[in-house]
């Protein structure tokens, strides 16, 4: 569901209502990380919300890691794949929103010919980490 509204502008002292709209447009709302599971309960704590642009170059992923936190990011440029140790997968290209898994081991690779830039906005605890990275031992 969008929101529109208009936006009035101001000219030699005269209101004129603008031909163009603010339109706002969900990318991304659901109760399900982009695996299926449902989202964990917000966690006990001071919040702290971080915004982060992830730039991966092309044909570098991340190593495998979880996320405590519910985090979700917007594709902006590029083609990311998102993978689990159990080699379950998701791509997401440029305007596309992912909803991260929560406490899932997980991976992302730049599979496309440019960087992949990712918008990302963690919802945390402050003084803790929103990404933990995970040992090949540890799963």
């Amino acid at each position: 569901m969008g929101l529109m509204l208009l936006a009035p502008r101001v000219m030699s002292g005269e209101l004129v209502v603008s031909e163009r709209v603010i339109e706002t447009t969900v990318l991304a709302q659901s109760t399900q990380d982009w695996g299926g599971s449902p989202l964990a309960e917000y966690a006990q704590g001071q919040p702290e919300v971080t915004v982060a642009r992830v730039t991966i170059p092309v044909g570098m992923a991340l190593p495998l890691h979880e996320h405590p936190f519910m985090t979700a990011g917007v594709v902006l440029q590029g083609v990311i794949e998102v993978r689990t140790d159990s080699g379950k997968t998701h791509i997401a290209r440029a305007g596309e929103a992912v909803i991260e898994l929560i406490d899932q081991p997980h991976g992302g690779a730049n599979i496309g010919d440019t960087d992949a830039v990712i918008l990302v906005v963690y919802a945390g605890i402050k003084d803790q980490a929103f990404t933990v990275p995970v040992r090949q031992g540890d799963i």
